[in-house]
């Protein structure tokens, strides 16, 4: 696009239990606003917790399928469809933007929960193509933030960038107590919140230097490295915006964030 193009954000949605996809609250109220805000980008780039994977890959099919993974919960969330077009350009130029490293054209997955169940709130007419990029579990933290700077060019092009986890997010630990947060994850999301609002990313990349509570809220990472993709994509002179946030059963950190957007 040419150099009118308004610059897209970069926006991480916490985006908690697949159920939300069918909720009206505060948490899909505020992605409906920063989907309202960011207007109507070209396509979506969106990396979610759900493809957790050996080595980087991306979708590059024509039409994404709506994957339903996850199991026990109603029919009515089963029946839901995302039917986004996918971007094979737009695929092959998150391959040039991460070379050298290796990005996989990948043709069999689709858009998973972790990204239809924000974009339904964020983007609900499904007519901006979407592709997945997925997370290499073989990296350390400094790798996806890294990977993040280098797709930041994207947002000039367009393109949103977008992510979804939960930077607390710990299922066996979830509804002790009656539910009420747990002190471990209330501290470590305010170490998040902290080192966001004073751009102190790399307590984030090294989160592990928050001892047992980062133990505890990160029980494995894959629904925390979405946050680095977005903060690696911000640019200098961008702000950072808290733009909701809670603690759910106990264990489930609702906090979603935006650079170069405010809800």
């Amino acid at each position: 696009m040419g150099s009118t193009a308004k610059r897209m954000p970069a926006i991480f949605f916490g985006h908690g239990s697949p159920m939300v996809a069918l909720e009206d609250n505060r948490y899909t109220q505020t992605w409906a606003r920063l989907g309202a805000a960011a207007g109507k980008p070209k396509a979506i780039l969106f990396v979610s917790a759900h493809w957790y994977t050996r080595g980087t890959a991306v979708t590059a099919m024509d039409k994404p399928k709506t994957i339903h993974d996850f199991y026990g919960f109603p029919q009515e969330l089963f029946d839901v469809e995302y039917p986004a077009p996918g971007d094979p350009a737009l695929a092959a130029r998150v391959r040039e933007l991460l070379a050298p490293t290796e990005v996989a054209l990948d043709r069999s997955w689709g858009l998973d929960h972790g990204t239809w169940s924000v974009l339904k709130h964020a983007f609900p007419g499904a007519d901006i193509p979407v592709v997945q990029l997925s997370i290499d579990a073989t990296r350390p933290a400094a790798f996806h933030f890294a990977l993040g700077t280098r797709l930041s060019p994207l947002r000039d092009e367009g393109i949103l960038i977008a992510a979804s986890g939960n930077v607390v997010h710990n299922l066996r630990m979830m509804g002790r107590d009656g539910g009420a947060p747990c002190d471990w994850a209330v501290r470590f999301d305010e170490y998040v919140r902290d080192a966001l609002t004073t751009r102190q990313y790399d307590r984030l990349i090294e989160y592990h230097d928050a001892g047992e509570d980062a133990r505890l809220a990160v029980p494995t990472p894959e629904h925390y490295l979405p946050l680095l993709y977005v903060l690696g994509a911000q640019r200098e002179d961008e702000t950072t915006a808290i733009a909701v946030d809670g603690i759910e059963l106990g264990s489930i950190a609702m906090l979603s964030v935006a650079v170069g957007a405010s809800a």
